[in-house]
């Protein structure tokens, strides 16, 4: 046992350098489809809980990959439940998480106000908990071990440098969660360093795709000074990409997040640039933390965040990402 939690060990570390992974086991459905359970043998009996505000959409796909190929590398039982961004079915999957005795849980905190209070118990109740995507300025009064994710605000900070570069004069920013703190932050941090004029506005769910378009669409023909949009999300900037070519507009593009798509936008200079936060890592790294706590009596972070991000890519390093991507670790 010691020379398979060395094992753990390195493959933590490798990932914080490298944010690589291999396959993970197969995944079964259960609850309703509402989580989904990987179950191996090497890691005993541990069972940890990842309880996300998930949509199930291209970003937090590859989170799900993170999660499970964490889970095949130290042999342990994960629970994946997403709530589809509904903070009282996250607080119902918390308590429940809680009630089957999870050897830790990780969360994000999308809605800290809503979904807090839900965390506060899993502390209470002596359960280590990890705060991953966001969460970043509750997790240390909430007791958890660390976050794993990006600081949002510099990473809307980063984006309101390369709009300057673009030379462009008015920003749209567009997000696509009401009640999500992260997004927020994006485009507060963006607006914070950006020259011109930013103007933040909802621009409608993933879920509903058309829809989310045509809400860019209404936002840039409300206002023709618009010359650059801001998509705070994966599915969001590739629906503001093609409401601008709708418009005629030609609209400067900066986005959040990889997706085959963005990067193939992005290597067809249609998109400038979008923010690489890694969420991979940000659901590898709390299933092998949680594993070593657990085996080990380790802990890592030290009080501070474990950041995954910003970095930004380009066209200079689309295809260098780009395969990783398609093959779901990017």
């Amino acid at each position: 046992m010691r020379k398979f939690r060395w094992l753990a060990i390195m493959l933590a570390f490798v990932l914080v350098a490298a944010a690589c992974g291999g396959d993970g086991d197969d995944t079964t459905t259960t609850g309703g489809g509402t989580q989904d359970t990987v179950d191996l043998t090497q890691g005993g009996d541990l069972t940890f809980h990842m309880v996300t505000h998930s949509d199930d959409g291209p970003f937090w796909a590859v989170v799900k990959r993170g999660m499970d190929d964490a889970c095949a590398a130290v042999g342990v039982s994960c629970v994946w439940s997403p709530s589809v961004n509904t903070p009282e079915k996250q607080v119902q999957d918390i308590d429940a998480a809680i009630a089957a005795g999870s050897d830790g849980i990780a969360i994000s905190l999308a809605s800290p106000d809503q979904v807090g209070p839900a965390a506060q118990r899993v502390t209470d109740a002596g359960i280590p908990l990890y705060t991953l995507n966001s969460g970043l300025e509750q997790f240390e009064s909430l007791g958890a071990v660390t976050h794993i994710g990006q600081t949002e605000f510099v990473a809307g900070q980063g984006a309101g440098k390369r709009f300057n570069d673009l030379g462009v004069s008015h920003v749209l920013c567009a997000f696509q969660e009401q009640s999500n703190v992260g997004l927020e932050d994006r485009c507060n941090g963006m607006a914070d360093t950006f020259n011109g004029t930013t103007t933040i506005e909802f621009g409608g769910l993933d879920q509903d795709v058309p829809a989310q378009e045509a809400s860019v669409a209404a936002l840039l023909a409300a206002d023709t000074s618009i010359d650059a949009i801001f998509g705070t999300g994966p599915v969001i900037v590739i629906s503001a990409l093609n409401a601008s070519k709708t418009a005629g507009r030609g609209a400067a593009i900066g986005g959040v997040d990889v997706t085959p798509q963005v990067i193939d936008a992005i290597e067809a200079g249609e998109i400038s640039f979008t923010i690489d936060q890694q969420q991979y890592l940000q659901g590898y790294l709390p299933i092998i933390l949680m594993f070593l706590q657990a085996t080990n009596q380790n802990t890592a972070g030290g009080g501070l965040p474990i950041l995954t991000g910003p970095g930004f890519i380009t066209q200079d390093n689309a295809a260098e990402v780009k395969a990783l991507s398609a093959a779901g670790t990017r």
